[in-house]
């Protein structure tokens, strides 16, 4: 299946979930999240969550949760012209967001704060389907893909995704990096990575 077909697909599948499911399955998938060793570590770390939009999962009280455990959150501002990413710390959901490109949340002019990506110590990735060697298919700009070339080497890249978007076989391209973990509402996979 091609990649354009396998997105329709796949965002056929996730906006036939309710407001409802779609909340109940990411608390879900935050309760696995939370099981990861390296997600539990108590001294301060820092973590960049993409921020939710449409029928994904649901980031926000994921992010509220790290902010009030003292972690350092930053998210994604994107930059379409050079579909670059620049991650910002975020310190409050409410007065630093707005709606960005792509209508997704993103941090406001004047609350944007830059950290070098190579302080990022666990990277949580959004996508439209993966498969269980860890291949993921993004939204087809590339954003996350030039993103992962800036980290530093053994950064762990963790999956949020429903079930419902864990397929069989993904396509893949030469340059396309491999998640390291997968977590749905079921089930935490760690991949070959």
């Amino acid at each position: 299946m091609s990649k354009r077909a396998l997105r329709k697909e796949i965002f056929a599948r996730r906006d036939s979930l309710t407001a409802e499911e779609i909340l109940a399955k990411s608390r879900d998938i935050a309760q696995q999240l939370a099981r990861l060793p390296f997600y539990q570590k108590k001294e301060s770390q820092t973590i960049m969550f993409f921020l939710s939009f449409r029928s994904e999962v649901e980031t926000r009280e994921m992010v509220e949760d790290n902010l009030a455990r003292g972690n350092r959150v930053l998210v994604p501002k994107s930059l379409p012209e050079e579909r670059k990413l620049i991650p910002s710390q975020l310190l409050d959901f409410e007065k630093d967001l707005a709606p960005g490109a792509y209508d997704i949340p993103e941090p406001r002019p004047e609350a944007l704060r830059p950290v070098n990506p190579e302080h990022i110590d666990l990277l949580i990735v959004p996508g439209v389907a993966f498969d269980l060697q860890g291949n993921r298919l993004g939204y087809g700009g590339g954003y996350y893909d030039r993103f992962f070339e800036r980290l530093r080497p053994g950064v762990p890249l963790v999956a949020l995704a429903f079930e419902l978007q864990i397929v069989r076989q993904v396509p893949v391209e030469p340059w396309d990096r491999r998640m390291d973990w997968l977590v749905t509402e079921k089930r935490v996979i760690q991949t070959a990575g």
